[in-house]
Formats: C-alpha cells, sequence, structure tokens
C-alpha cells in the first residue's frame, strides 16, 4: 500500500489505540491513506511520548496492547487506510521498569542483554547516576538499605530499589556493610551531576535516562525487532518510520538488514539534510521531510523584510549567526556532551600509543577531536566498513582542513582523519563509529537546542532541518529543487508540522508574515511595556514573536490559559538557550522578571494591537499557501494531529498537547482559517487520490511568471496542476473553472487541474 497522504497521532496523554480507532471514519472522509502512529511498545510509567521504550517486545497495556493494535488495524483497513508505526531501534530507556536493563543490573557483563545494551564495560562498572546527594550523603543519613524482594535481593537508596548480585546478602545492616555491598556490584550509584562527564554507557544525546542499543549485532537486532516484524508478517502494519536513524552505529546494515526481513513494506527515516546534502543511497522511501518544511517556508518569507529585520536584530545584539553559533557548539561540547567527547579521547589513545610518530599526549588528543568536531558541517557521515565513498571523503577532509587552520601542530589530527576514513584496527573502527554517532548529537543540541533559542531576528526559520540564516528561495530555485525531490525520492513525505518541529505551521506562518511586513513586527516590539527596557534584545524579540504565534483570536480565544502557556513556553526557551539559566542548572532569579513580563504581556494583548492584527490576518493568508504547497507537490504530504484546522503551537510539550478529536468533527466557524484549510485539506486528498489513481505527484515542477504572487506547475499521471500563490490569487494558466478557492479572488491560492 502506497501512500497518498497520512496522519500523525501522538499516542498517550489520554489517548489510547482504541481511541484512534474511532477517529477512522472521520479521517477517511478527509482523504487519507494511512494512519501514522508515535511509538507503541511498552514505555516508562507515565510516559507523554513513548521513546522511553522499556519493553520492546510488548504493546504498552496502557494502550491497550495487542489486542486493542489489531483492532485499530482491522478498523482501518475495512476504511481502506494503512498503518504506519514510528520504531525507535537506537535506543530504550535507562530505567528501572526495563527489565533487560534489571538483567544487566543483576548479572553484569554475564547477564544475557549485556551486549544488547551499549555499555563500555571496559571502564569499570556500570555508572548509575541517579542519586541527588553522593552516595555517602545518602548513607550517612539513613537513607541506603538492602532489602529482599520477590525479584531477588536489592538496594535501596530513597525510592529507588536496585537489583543486587544474586548472591548478596540483603540482611547487612551497618554502614560499612553497605559500603561493601555497593562495592561488589556491576555498578554503582553515583550523584546525579557525573551523568556531564562520568557515564559509562552511550546516551540518547546528553540523555543519560535513554541508553543506547547494539542493533548493528543480529541478535539484538532480532530481539529489538521481534515484535515489530511479526507485525508486518501478520499484515497488521503497512509501513516504518526510524527514529534518529544518525544515532546508529551503521545506519546503511542495519537499514539492509530491516529491508531484508520486512520486503517491500514501505520505510521513512527521520533524517535532518542540511543545506544542499543527499539522502544516502539506503533502500528506504525517503525521509519523513524536515527539508521539505525548510524550502516551503524559504518560498514563502519575503527577502526584502526579512533582510530589514536581521539587520534591525544585528544592530541591536551585535551578534552575527555565524559568532553565536560557534559558541553554542562550543557550550555543547564542553558541558552537555562532555561524556562524550570524553568517550572520544579514551578510544583515541590506542591510535596515539600505537603510532610511533605521534609522541604527544592527551592534551594533542583533546585538541585534536575537539577542532574535528567543531568544523564539523553536517550530521554525520556514513563510512563504514567499506570503501568509504567520494562524499565521505570530501566530508572529512574539508573537515579536517577546516580544523587544521586552528592549531599549531595538525600531525595528530590527520593521524585520526585517516583512522576515520582509513581504519586498520578495531581500536580505529570504534573510534570512527563512536565519532560519526557524536557529530549528529552535537549538530542537533548546538544548532535546535541552543543557537535557536539564541539568534532570534525570525523564529519561523528556527526550525528543526532549517538554517536560520539562510536567506529566501526563489520560485525557479524552489521548482528545480521540488522537481529533483520527485524525481529521486518520489515516496519521501512531506511535513509542515510534526510532534518535533518548533512551531506548528500556523504559528509559522504567522511569524514568515513580518517578513512581508516587517514594520509590524518592529511596531510590537516598540510597544512592548516597560518591564522588558532591562531584558535582552534577543530575549524581547523571542518573547514577542512567541506571543505572535499564539496570540488569541475570535476563532481561538484560549484567553485564559495563554498567559501561562506562554511563561511556560518562554522558562524551556530560556534553559535551552543557555545564557542566563540552564536545563540542568536553573536560575529561578534570573528566569522570574522574564517570565513575569510574558505573562503580563499575554494579559495585556488579549486583544491583540493593531500592528498584530495585520500579521495574524497575513499569516492565515500564508498559512494556506503553506497548505496549497504541501498538498500539490511531489512527495506524500504529512498531517499532523489538529493540523487540520488551525493550529498554534509552540515546541515540545505544547505542540504535543492532546487534540480534541471531538471538536475537529463538528463544522468549523464560517470564514475562519480552519474551515478554509478544512476545504482545501479535503479537497485537494480527493484530487491526489482521484488524478494518481494512488501513485504519487513525482512532477516535475515549473516555475512561471506571474502578474502576482507565485505560479508553479507540477505534472500527474493524468495532467498537470496550476497553482497560483498570492492574494486574492486567481490562475493565470489552465482549462476548466479552478478547484479552490470556492469563489474565486477570495483567497491566497488558487488551483486548476488541466487535463492532458
Amino acid at each position: 500500500m502506497i501512500p497518498t497522504a497520512t496522519y500523525r497521532i501522538q499516542l498517550r496523554n489520554g489517548v489510547t489505540l482504541d481511541d484512534v480507532a474511532r477517529q477512522i471514519p472521520r479521517l477517511a472522509a478527509l482523504g487519507i491513506s494511512h494512519l501514522y502512529l508515535s511509538p507503541i511498545q511498552t514505555a516508562t510509567p507515565g510516559s507523554t511520548h513513548g521513546y522511553d521504550i522499556t519493553d520492546p517486545t510488548e504493546i504498552d497495556p496502557t494502550l491497550g496492547g495487542r489486542p486493542a493494535l489489531d483492532r485499530l488495524s482491522q478498523q482501518a483497513q475495512a476504511a481502506g487506510l494503512g498503518l504506519i508505526l514510528d520504531i525507535v531501534p537506537n535506543h530504550t530507556a535507562f530505567h528501572l521498569s526495563n527489565p533487560w536493563l534489571r538483567d544487566v543490573l543483576r548479572h553484569g557483563p554475564a547477564a544475557r542483554h549485556a551486549r544488547h545494551f551499549d555499555i563500555d564495560w571496559s571502564a569499570g562498572r556500570l555508572i548509575l547516576p541517579v542519586l541527588p546527594e553522593p552516595f555517602e550523603t545518602l548513607l550517612d543519613r539513613g537513607d541506603i538499605t538492602a532489602i529482599t524482594t520477590p525479584d531477588g535481593p536489592a538496594l535501596c537508596a530513597r525510592d529507588l530499589a536496585i537489583p543486587l548480585s544474586p548472591d548478596s546478602d540483603a540482611g547487612t545492616a551497618t554502614a560499612q556493610d553497605l559500603i561493601a555491598l555497593h562495592d561488589a556490584q556491576h555498578w554503582r550509584l553515583t550523584h546525579w551531576l557525573l551523568e556531564r562527564d562520568g557515564v559509562t554507557h552511550r546516551r540518547f544525546f546528553n540523555i543519560t535516562g535513554l541508553i543506547g542499543m547494539r542493533v548493528e549485532d543480529p541478535g539484538v537486532f532480532d530481539d529489538t525487532h521481534a515484535l515489530i516484524l511479526d507485525l508486518v508478517r501478520s499484515g497488521t502494519i503497512h509501513g516504518l518510520r526510524i527514529d534518529h536513524i544518525d544515532g546508529l552505529a551503521d545506519p546503511a546494515a542495519y537499514l539492509a538488514r530491516l529491508r531484508a526481513a520486512v520486503g517491500d513494506l514501505p520505510l521513512w527515516v527521520e533524517k535532518i539534510l542540511t543545506r544542499d546534502e543527499a539522502l544516502p543511497d539506503w533502500p528506504v522511501q525517503g525521509t519523513t521531510g524536515y527539508e521539505a518544511t525548510r524550502q516551503i517556508t524559504r518560498l514563502l518569507a519575503a527577502p526584502h523584510g526579512l533582510a530589514k529585520l536581521r539587520s534591525t536584530w544585528e544592530a541591536d545584539t551585535a551578534t552575527p549567526f555565524a559568532t553565536l553559533h560557534a559558541a553554542a557548539r562550543l557550550d555543547i561540547l564542553r558541558y552537555e556532551l562532555a561524556a562524550e567527547f570524553l568517550s572520544l579521547i579514551d578510544l583515541a589513545r590506542p591510535i596515539r600509543d600505537g603510532d610511533p610518530a605521534l609522541e604527544t599526549g592527551d592534551e594533542s588528543l583533546r585538541e585534536a577531536i575537539r577542532t574535528l568536531l567543531l568544523a564539523f558541517p553536517c550530521y554525520r557521515s556514513y563510512l563504514d566498513d567499506g570503501p568509504p565513498s567520494a562524499t565521505d571523503l570530501r566530508l572529512i577532509q574539508s573537515t579536517a582542513d577546516t580544523a587544521a587552520r586552528t592549531l599549531r601542530d595538525d600531525r595528530t589530527l590527520r593521524r585520526l582523519t585517516q583512522a576515520l576514513t582509513l581504519p586498520a584496527s578495531p581500536a580505529e573502527t570504534a573510534f570512527r563509529t563512536r565519532f560519526q554517532q557524536i557529530t549528529g548529537a552535537l549538530a542537533a543540541k548546538s544548532l535546535e537546542d541552543t543557537a535557536m533559542f539564541r539568534y532570534t531576528p525570525m523564529l519561523a526559520l528556527c526550525e528543526v532541518g532549517s538554517d536560520p540564516d539562510e536567506d529566501p528561495i526563489a520560485p525557479a530555485d524552489f521548482a528545480a529543487w521540488a522537481t529533483g525531490r520527485g524525481a529521486t525520492w518520489p515516496l519521501s513525505l512531506t511535513l509542515t508540522s510534526s510532534h518535533d518541529t518548533k512551531r506548528a505551521e500556523d504559528a509559522r506562518a504567522r511569524l514568515l508574515a513580518a517578513t512581508h511586513d516587517p514594520d509590524a513586527l518592529l511596531a510590537l516590539l516598540s510597544l512592548l511595556p516597560p518591564a522588558f527596557d532591562t531584558i535582552p534584545a534577543a530575549i524581547r524579540w523571542y518573547v514577542a514573536q512567541s506571543w505572535l504565534a499564539i496570540a488569541a483570536t475570535p476563532e481561538r480565544p484560549d484567553h485564559p490559559a495563554l498567559p501561562e502557556r506562554l511563561a511556560s513556553h518562554i522558562e524551556k526557551a530560556l534553559r535551552e538557550a543557555k545564557e542566563i539559566t540552564t536545563p540542568t542548572h536553573p536560575d529561578p532569579g534570573a528566569e522570574a522578571p522574564i517570565l513575569a513580563a510574558a505573562r503580563a504581556l499575554a494579559t495585556a494583548w488579549r486583544i491583540p494591537p493593531a500592528p498584530a492584527k495585520r500579521l495574524i490576518r497575513l499569516g492565515e493568508d500564508l498559512s494556506l499557501c503553506q497548505l496549497a504547497l504541501k498538498l500539490a507537490l511531489p512527495g506524500i504530504p504529512d498531517i499532523y494531529q489538529g493540523c487540520e484546522t488551525a493550529s498554534y503551537h509552540l515546541t515540545d510539550p505544547d505542540n504535543r498537547l492532546p487534540v480534541d478529536f471531538e471538536a475537529l468533527t463538528r463544522p468549523q466557524p464560517k470564514s475562519s482559517l480552519s474551515a478554509a484549510k478544512l476545504d482545501l485539506t479535503r479537497t485537494l486528498l480527493a484530487f491526489r487520490r482521484r488524478i494518481a489513481a494512488d501513485a504519487p505527484i513525482t512532477g516535475p515542477v515549473t516555475a512561471h511568471a506571474a502578474p502576482q504572487g507565485t505560479l508553479l506547475s507540477t505534472r500527474t499521471p493524468k495532467g498537470t496542476i496550476w497553482l497560483h500563490l498570492a492574494p486574492g490569487a486567481t490562475a493565470s494558466a489552465g482549462k476548466g473553472p479552478p478547484l479552490w478557492p470556492p469563489n474565486p479572488g477570495h483567497g491566497p491560492v488558487c488551483l486548476r487541474f488541466q487535463e492532458d
């Protein structure tokens, strides 16, 4: 079943598989072909997202278990819909509810599941950095005890009960006995601060609570994928989305093994492509679509207004993006990824020690690895046991050349570069594998989770898969990109909102409106209350735009919740920026005046000021243009839950809040953005299925001169779609009446179809 359109639903937060099943009639009428679900396997108790899986062999009972999934699949297929699952091969939860981890804690390296986890046993006992204070401090207070449980002996640290080795004596009572008992285990309890530079397991990014899985091992692959493969063989599911492909030791080998196991089942990878980077030649249908978000956003941004906003912001802050981004990368490497950085140094020592031409110390290794990581321009390379590709050779060589310019002596750097491209020993292969896993974490944490909260002239461009300093794209260049995508990856997903995007699509469109009317945003900044006078300029810009993104309208009043919703987001943004406060070491005193100002702003501007009303209205036009592009261009459109109507969310957890599905069944207010989006979505999805006959729209796409706005055309198996994007647009080419809007000349987009 090749999808024509997918609909993403976030499970948990009160949403079960049976709740999804109740949505099938509505979604089938909307025109989608596939439901697309967040992870369904058992996760940590109370998980709100499901990416912290504890048991990959079981469908979470809190979602309804296997019976509920079977019912959902049967009802979906009866309505003509397929089912796509999001799977997480890279990691599971580093949590005591993980049965495989409990096995490892009790039995150590001899445990059946010891090799399932990416643990460095050569570094000694497995570090458990979970204590609120050092072990000895808790021991002195009497907070460490030994008990016997139905599963065996355990050591208790306050409310934690960690499995002890089977031969442990849980009857010990003295402090010295407890110390000896603790010292005899395969693990060591430590203060949580040791996670910065003392962990002995591979983490997901800098999240110590998620532990890497060694799916490169065939046995581990089989155990972690047994349930998923059973669902494929039984026909229960019809596609897979692979989370965080760049975290794996060897993505190409993993995908080859998965492809062999699932046959021609559609596969998509969560992969962020930077600038002109191409997706490797993997056996998949394509990506989940961040690059489409980036290009659509660039097309809808106005160059003149964006330039004015950037120049004004830099005058206010005296900080160009390149300087800000470089500082963010260094911060992340020094703090959030210090443990990963130190592990690379450990892995590099045997390379240095085995080369008689290198008589250097750890500082040379540290310097060489740091400069290589800081100079790395994308998420990762894909060097494996085969010959290196020309693309990867160029990438590593150019990175080394850039890094070398910052060093007085580059011999250590060049030796490590050789190990990356042509490893000649197990030690060099291990270094290469871990280096490639860390570059992606550094790129994501420094850009998406730091720099995008510091660089604030236009938050619409601070999006996953985007570059905040990138210029808008011309229609002809956009058409060339869409044509290329349709030719090489015609089944890639096209998203404009997801559970990971920084802002929902309509919130982003409001912000893009400021590039068309920069004076309106600058006027809003000038109207900020006096409480903002002492707040740094970059933060003022961030707060004003965040308010605009979710500001109430008659269609969505949301007045009571707005001040706290905005303040909650600003608190997260301040901590992610890591300049005056951080997630691990928050400074409530520094945060308080900014959060108070944000709450006061949302309360004072319950009725948006005139400049905001201009941007809100123009943003609605841009929302419809954005939607038309997603639905009409090559690729498979992916609709995030609730985004068939107006959606104004900020980054998670705001964008993962439960959707009022019942409200979506009711008629939308006439002349509202929600009504227009719903009408356009139904029209174009039905249109896609009719003209494409369940085959993808692959282009090519052509840009045409038009008296107003942008005119694009794309070929389909049965004819040509003409898409005119402009306020009050009427199609200037094509035959027959326009498909949309129902009343030509009264909308920001007009579509026509011309049969060959």
